[in-house]
């Protein structure tokens, strides 16, 4: 499975609603885990995300999605389990999902499941800060980074 925003093409009725995790994993030093998702994607392929994640399976919970696609795509086990933080809808005119947004400290060597992500990085806040209107983003993890800034300064 793995892989936020791997759903099925849209529907005729307009964007049908998922149940979605998004997990910012950070480094033992603080930085977080950027990437660039693979061109074989089918949504926002060779975009940027500064998040882990995907869609929460049928009769899974958010937090066991959470664990699940964190470990998957950084290509490790024995994470701590995600610290839930916040939930929000995201809606597009394509896409629709009840985002619940997440935080891991990862401190183990990642291997990113290269069917996912084609490259990798940790970089601090400043890093990312500067490359946010120079790289092309995926638009619900951009959503989801602005909401987790202001919930981070309203805390």
């Amino acid at each position: 499975m793995g892989g936020r925003r791997a759903g099925p093409a849209p529907h005729p009725r307009g964007p049908q609603r998922h149940r979605c995790v998004f997990i910012e994993a950070r480094d033992a030093d603080g930085r977080i885990f950027v990437h660039r998702r693979t061109a074989t994607k089918l949504v926002f392929p060779s975009h940027y995300d500064m998040f882990v994640g995907g869609v929460v399976g049928a009769g899974e919970t958010y937090d066991e999605a959470a664990l699940r696609e964190a470990e998957e795509e950084l290509g490790v086990t024995g994470l701590p389990r995600p610290e839930p933080l916040f939930k929000f809808l995201y809606e597009s005119d394509r896409h629709s999902w009840w985002s619940y947004v997440y935080r891991v400290r990862c401190e183990l060597p990642v291997r990113p499941q290269a069917e996912e992500i084609a490259w990798h990085t940790f970089l601090d806040d400043a890093e990312l800060a500067e490359r946010l209107d120079d790289w092309p983003w995926v638009p619900d993890g951009l959503e989801g980074y602005r909401r987790l800034k202001a919930f981070r300064a309203a805390s």
